[in-house]
């Protein structure tokens, strides 16, 4: 008689108590079906119903004191579900305070039948083969930075700033040279029989990697994994990185979970970006798992950007990554613009930026980067200037379009009949300029000359080299043909202004990728700001500048010196949390637990700072609190109809610090 088997399965669950392997005996119909990795469907007794689940691993059954459950049915033959895809699943979730089954329904899609039947009725894809054109090509651009290359090869983490100008491909068309370098890094791992992840923060930096593979890379060797994409094509491409022949795969954050056989490369591309930060439970920034992967996987791992962050340079500090430079130094030519002698002391374009628009127009286009999208995304009171609030939820208004009535950001009702609740004077004043509203002044200032709109509502990816006023909000710049003629930068007083840890890095960050956008040799003028992060633009040396902001926040205790996790809920609960981390974490300081402070909803927040060697020990703590206090809420006291929903919420290394 065959011996029977045990699974050991994970839960797709987000309740945390479900958070762990379970044991089901194998019927004996599902003897061969029932491998590693495979999804399946398990009956839950507590809840009563059949639920999805992953095998994890197979053990013989040593029959115990509790009879178990049998698996339901094995949903497909196909293992979705690696042992290094579940390895770096679990270490990620234990790093953030999360469940594993939270990460591995961002790593992997849902099952399509049509593109697993293709799958398997298809051969196995061949080893690809890199040209040896392309290879030489590639091996030329990485040598523009001396031993970046050995480096790869042998495996090293390391961080590089990327050049910062545009790249005039063969085929005409433009892209920037940090997407090269990495296309560069990408098939010199694949010449070598190895897989390359590639990941940036949008569908901007998408479109440019792609088009730097194209012509550098076998086309069937290019797997894109985009959220974008429909349901079919992303399940098809997530089973081809499950074959043994290497690829090199582009895509968003979630990419970095992207199960390839043998891997070599994970590169991030401008990890200051918040796009590349998860924003659902349990959060992990994509740097930090494609840090957690090459440890677990190895192979090399490459940061790269236009600047540095604080969070890379404190890992350069460490000698956790090496700083790889390039041969040859080069920088955009920026001028600080400042308002001159008889200028208007509010004028926002001031006569040097203006002259150096109005000259760089006569051949090609002029960037002009503003803070928000919009017409007048700020509407004061005409008479004492205070801020003009909705009367229903107290937003800030503004204004949709000349002359139109005053309208609320958050409710989107129209302000008829408003009057200012401190003075009562019934007018408005635009206190800034949008997107919208600059184009429509520089469309007058320069009568004659197209002027492109490029923001959230009016996605634009490439311009011409025609003459043109480009007006986009930050993030939102598309790539000029040959690289601007001049790029203008506003609004970067009030940008500096907002209240954030961290807007100093994000501005330098804006302005530093504008800037790369322009031509060799193409005048930047950067408006109305001074101080350490405009002497760090006009320099060009932004690691200096991360090395100042960490030396600065190591003595106040900040991030990313220091980690942090918040933990929001009722008093109690929050209360308890906190109890058991002081508890179980000794070398836990006395100022390391900010709060609590009351939120919304009888609500109050906490943050815990608390250093690296502590990190495993205060996310165990948490987690312990969150999954007790989600196991007591399922309880129904006497006399009660139901228990109290859980209302416990832990995140790790919040990006927020706003209390």
């Amino acid at each position: 008689m065959e011996a029977r088997r045990v699974a050991r399965v994970l839960i797709d669950s987000p309740l945390p108590q479900l958070d762990r392997l379970f044991d089901y005996l194998i019927p004996a119909g599902l003897g061969d079906e029932a491998a590693p990795g495979v999804r399946v469907r398990v009956p839950l007794r507590t809840a009563g119903r059949v639920v999805d689940a992953w095998i994890v691993e197979i053990a013989p059954h040593t029959p115990g004191e509790r009879p178990l459950s049998e698996l339901e049915s094995v949903v497909s033959p196909v293992s979705v579900l690696t042992s290094g895809l579940y390895r770096l699943a679990r270490r990620a979730a234990d790093r953030a305070a999360g469940s594993a089954s939270d990460i591995l329904r961002l790593a992997i899609p849902k099952r399509m039948v049509r593109a697993e039947k293709a799958h398997l009725a298809a051969s196995a894809p061949e080893r690809p083969r890199v040209d040896a054109t392309c290879a030489a090509a590639a091996r030329d651009e990485l040598a523009r930075f001396p031993g970046l290359e050995q480096a790869i090869v042998g495996g090293d983490r390391i961080a590089v700033d990327a050049p910062p100008a545009p790249a005039l491909r063969a085929d005409g068309s433009t892209v920037g040279s940090w997407a090269l370098l990495l296309a560069a890094a990408a098939v010199r791992t694949l010449e070598a029989g190895r897989s390359a992840i590639l990941v940036v923060p949008d569908h901007r930096d998408l479109a440019q990697l792609d088009a730097a593979l194209a012509g550098m890379a076998p086309a069937d060797a290019v797997v894109r994994d985009d959220a974008k994409q429909s349901g079919p094509s992303r399940y098809a491409a997530f089973l081809r990185m499950l074959a043994d022949a290497p690829c090199i795969v582009i895509g968003n954050r979630s990419a970095v979970y992207a199960p390839v056989s043998v891997l070599g490369l994970v590169a991030i591309w401008d990890d200051g970006d918040p796009l590349l930060a998860e924003p659902l439970s349990p959060g992990v920034h994509a740097r930090d798992a494609a840090l957690l992967r090459q440890e677990l996987d190895g192979g090399a791992l490459l940061l790269a950007g236009h600047t540095r962050t604080t969070d890379v340079q404190r890992l350069v500090e460490i000698g956790w990554l090496r700083e790889v430079a390039a041969a040859r130094r080069s920088s955009p030519r920026v001028v600080l613009s400042a308002t001159r002698e008889g200028e208007g002391r509010g004028q926002r374009v001031p006569s040097a930026a203006f002259a150096a628009a109005r000259e760089a127009l006569g051949h090609g286009p002029v960037l002009v980067q503003v803070a928000r999208p919009g017409y007048a995304p700020v509407l004061v009171c005409a008479q004492c200037r205070r801020p003009a609030r909705c009367a229903h939820c107290a937003g800030p208004l503004h204004a949709a379009r000349p002359g139109a009535a005053p309208a609320c950001s958050w409710c989107g009702r129209t302000a008829h009949g408003w009057s200012c609740g401190d003075c009562g004077s019934p007018r408005v004043r635009m206190a800034s300029s949008g997107s919208e509203r600059t184009a429509d002044e520089l469309g007058r200032a320069f009568p004659g000359v197209r002027v492109i709109l490029a923001d959230g509502e009016h996605p634009v990816r490439e311009v011409d080299a025609r003459p043109a006023l480009v007006v986009a909000t930050r993030g939102a710049e598309p790539v000029a043909s040959g690289g601007y003629a001049a790029v203008i930068l506003l609004d970067g007083d009030r940008m500096l202004q907002a209240d954030d840890l961290r807007i100093g890095e994000s501005c330098l960050r804006w302005w530093s990728n504008a800037a790369a956008l322009a031509s060799p040799g193409a005048p930047v003028h950067l408006v109305g700001v001074t101080g350490g992060v405009a002497r760090a633009l006009a320099t060009w040396t932004q690691p200096s500048y991360a090395r100042a902001e960490l030396a600065d926040r190591a003595p106040l205790r900040m991030p990313p010196t220091v980690r942090v996790a918040a933990v929001e809920g009722t008093r109690a609960a929050v209360d308890a949390a906190l109890a058991a981390v002081r508890a179980g974490v000794a070398d836990l300081d006395t100022g390391g637990v900010l709060g609590p402070v009351p939120t919304k909803d009888d609500r109050v927040r906490a943050l815990v700072r608390f250093d690296y060697a502590a990190g495993a020990r205060v996310a165990a703590s948490l987690r312990a609190s969150v999954v007790a206090q989600a196991v007591s809420s399922r309880k129904r006291p006497k006399g009660r109809e139901g228990g109290v929903r859980n209302t416990l919420k832990v995140r790790v290394d919040v990006p927020d610090l706003d209390l």
